[in-house]
């Protein structure tokens, strides 16, 4: 707050920030909020790792990043470290449908 400029929104773009409100953040704020009261919060966790690699492939499929080395390493570590993590979670599913 020291170093930046505070800018309002004027007119119709406090429409845009209530609709984002209203919208897809406050959406994701509730689910998150329900996710960690009645689910599992150890796979609500790892899903997590899910949004950069979606947003960043949803960018790449719109051309407006491209599809580089780096992406595609990236990618494999947030898959790996998701399974990684995943992997008492998975243990638990088998154990179960073993059952």
């Amino acid at each position: 707050m020291i170093f930046e400029t505070t800018i309002w929104p004027h007119g119709a773009k406090w429409l845009a920030v209530l609709g984002l409100g209203i919208g897809p953040v406050g959406l994701a704020f509730y689910a998150w909020d329900h996710g960690t009261k009645h689910g599992d919060i150890r796979l609500l966790g790892i899903s997590a790792y899910a949004a950069p690699l979606l947003s960043t492939l949803m960018l790449v499929v719109a051309g407006k990043a491209a599809a580089t080395w780096s992406v595609a390493t990236a990618a494999l570590l947030i898959v790996g470290g998701a399974a990684l993590a995943s992997l008492d979670v998975l243990r638990a599913w088998g154990t179960r449908a073993q059952t």
